[in-house]
């Protein structure tokens, strides 16, 4: 496989999109059998009210052409999407045999800190595995989508073998180290280590390096195997194409050896969930509420804390 950490062109389309027809044909060339291009690859990230200009419907015929590049290829792409109803989406593409195969719509739009996605795009509300010519099941996620804890999960239930992570990460700091402001370096790679080995899946991370206006993006893609162990860690900063050799048996030694997916309780955790949405709606009483934390316990209200926990 190939990572391909671009430093895409704020706002210029026409010349990010021959930057992927060029790396894809190199990556053919080499022999990958998927691409991975980082989230808003086609755009750059800080795109504001530049979004409308670039955005793209899923019929447009340059993501067509793009796509003609795909065949024995698969490739995750990244672009504004524009709905029929003329919605903007942050999207991730899967791309294969010259097709687009699957779409997903990044879920979680951050608004703190630097970021102020929801005012410009919609946000996606599925959350689907896809099969792939590769043989396995793809779960595609973009960046903030993973500082989520349920979205892995629900990627890997639902058939996900390789969960895909395409971000635009800023960093703030210097290049000397890896705390590269919000979503550290450090923090990514803790989430990628985690989801990996609780879904016994290949993690694959890919961030965008470069510059958009004064904001600068860190890079440090990653593989990450089913065992939560790195099998490739990129560089901070670098643009380049990175090629890994990644062996899809050890997905199955892994869930074998560790069945986490098998002995999953998908049932308790909607049944727990419908309880909580219910008594936050004021649908239900709050059954852990003065009468105890169980129904059906009789016990006297617990007196308030002052704050302090001995």
């Amino acid at each position: 496989m190939a990572l391909a950490p671009i430093a895409p062109r704020l706002g210029l389309l026409d010349e990010n999109l021959a930057r992927h027809h060029e790396l894809l044909a190199t990556a053919r060339g080499e022999g990958a059998g998927l691409v991975v291009f980082p989230e808003l690859g086609l755009t750059g990230y800080l795109l504001q009210d530049l979004a409308a200009d670039v955005a793209m419907r899923l019929d447009d015929p340059r993501l067509a052409e793009l796509a003609e590049e795909t065949s024995g290829l698969s490739a995750v792409v990244s672009f504004v999407e524009e709905s029929a109803d003329h919605r903007l989406f942050i999207a991730a593409a899967l791309i294969e045999d010259g097709r687009i195969r699957h779409v997903h719509r990044k879920c979680y739009l951050p608004t703190y800190g630097l970021f102020d996605e929801r005012r410009f795009f919609a946000a996606g509300d599925v959350i689907r595995s896809v099969p792939s010519r590769l043989g396995v099941g793809i779960g595609l996620a973009v960046c903030e989508d993973f500082w989520h804890m349920p979205v892995a999960q629900l990627l890997a239930l639902d058939g996900a073998q390789i969960l895909i992570n395409i971000s635009s990460s800023p960093g703030r700091d210097l290049a000397s180290t890896n705390e590269v402001g919000l979503g550290t370096a450090t923090s990514w790679r803790t989430i990628m280590r985690t989801f990996a080995q609780l879904t016994t899946s290949v993690v694959v991370f890919c961030n965008r390096v470069g510059l958009d206006e004064s904001i600068s993006f860190w890079g440090g893609s990653e593989v990450i195997l089913p065992s939560g162990r790195p099998l490739f860690s990129a560089p901070l900063w670098d643009e380049d194409m990175y090629f890994v050799d990644l062996d899809l048996a050890d997905i199955r030694r892994e869930r074998i050896t560790l069945p986490l997916l098998r002995d999953e309780r998908p049932e308790l955790v909607a049944r727990e969930l419908d309880r909580i949405i219910a008594e936050r709606a004021g649908l239900a009483l709050d059954s852990t509420a003065a009468n105890g934390s169980e129904p059906g316990l009789d016990v006297a209200p617990i007196p308030a804390i002052d704050g302090s926990l001995r």
